[in-house]
């Protein structure tokens, strides 16, 4: 079952005017990287590569040099692949952001190929078993509307099933408060609110709207700051007692044994279109699960991303939420493959039960998409 072709599909489709709004700038497109990989005996994996707002330059990274490291290893050997791109290029030339992110489709890729292979899904490969798992309304949602519009977002999606949201905050800390203080009061204390900065706040921010997310029984206040600001996350846990979340922006499990020694952010939130793939994502679940903290997968762009993630959640012993992208017209996840989830009345999803993820993805949606360069927030 050697690797016969590794072929990157960078694609985008633009946002209409008025998109959501966060605390890295208002949405106009939507960007991701399809991976395919083949064997020689004609089974096909999907996965898929975070964009890093450069798509097309990580999908030329997949089709150069990491498919060169590659080609005519075993499918099935995803350690033994993980270590060779780690051994010449990883760990030889630094912890780059780009290779990580190139790297975690393909490996989303070889997972799919061996459950195909096999003809297992992904979460009864992986160890675990088709159980419900909680899940969070999240995505590219819930952004920096009045109050009393963002009760009228949140309010079909609680209808819908789900016993949690993820507010966007790291606007100003009177309006953050104002939208979650709405929030708290339409809906009471049982509807879970999360909350995601999106690296908006300053310290002097969160020393002033950690109070209030303290008295509102907020359930994590995620990625204040830039990922490397250990200092900064050290100094916000002084400030109150809702737990710091992060890992989306944290590569690797080298990365990761920084966030483990500070004792500071206790929700781990690794992507695995990002931190290095399902492989990488494993190791990353259980250093964590030694400590007893939870992975609360962050999840990305596409079906395929948003899929895996549910077969992982339901595979390790420190499963969190999944992050349901609700976000309006997102092509990704309703028409570049087939149906990836569905939420039920009780707020859970079920990991797919074809072989591999079990997202089909459709290459024709690919070739009517293709790259449009430029950021995706403004």
């Amino acid at each position: 079952m050697k690797i016969r072709e590794i072929k990157a599909y960078p694609t985008s489709f633009p946002v209409p005017p008025g998109g959501v709004r966060l605390g890295i700038g208002q949405s106009v497109k939507r960007d991701c990287v399809m991976v395919k990989v083949t064997t020689e005996d004609g089974i096909t994996g999907w996965g898929e590569s975070h964009h890093g707002r450069a798509h097309t330059a990580i999908a030329r990274l997949i089709e150069t040099t990491l498919s060169q490291l590659i080609l005519g290893m075993d499918a099935a050997d995803t350690t033994g692949i993980w270590a060779r791109i780690y051994k010449y290029q990883l760990g030889s030339h630094g912890m780059g952001a780009a290779c990580a992110m190139a790297m975690s489709g393909i490996d989303m890729a070889l997972w799919d190929i061996k459950g195909k292979a096999v003809g297992w899904p992904l979460y009864r490969l992986l160890g675990g078993a088709r159980r419900p798992v909680p899940a969070y309304a999240g995505g590219v949602a819930l952004g920096y509307q009045p109050p009393a519009q963002l009760v009228d977002e949140a309010a079909p999606l609680i209808a819908a099933g789900y016993r949690a949201v993820k507010l966007r905050v790291g606007d100003t800390v009177a309006d953050d408060i104002a939208r979650m203080e709405a929030v708290r009061q339409g809906f009471g204390e049982g509807l879970a609110i999360l909350t995601d900065a999106n690296t908006g706040y300053g310290i002097a921010d969160v020393r002033r709207v950690m109070p209030a997310m303290d008295e509102l029984d907020i359930g994590w206040l995620e990625e204040p700051f830039p990922a490397h600001d250990h200092h900064l996350y050290a100094q916000a846990a002084e400030h109150g007692r809702t737990p710091l979340a992060a890992g989306e922006n944290h590569f690797t499990r080298f990365e990761f044994t920084r966030v483990l020694e500070d004792e500071v952010i206790t929700i781990w939130q690794p992507d695995l279109s990002k931190c290095g793939g399902i492989t990488e994502t494993l190791r990353i679940a259980a250093m964590a699960s030694a400590f007893k903290i939870p992975v609360n997968p962050h999840s990305s762009m596409t079906g395929v991303n948003q899929a895996a993630s549910i077969h992982l959640l339901a595979a390790i012993e420190n499963a969190g939420y999944f992050e349901a992208d609700v976000s309006r017209n997102n092509l990704f996840r309703d028409q570049l493959g087939s149906e990836p989830w569905r939420v039920g009345a009780d707020g859970n999803v079920l990991p797919l039960e074809a072989p591999g993820i079990g997202v089909e993805v459709d290459e024709a949606f690919l070739v009517a998409h293709p790259a449009i360069e430029g950021p995706g927030y403004v």
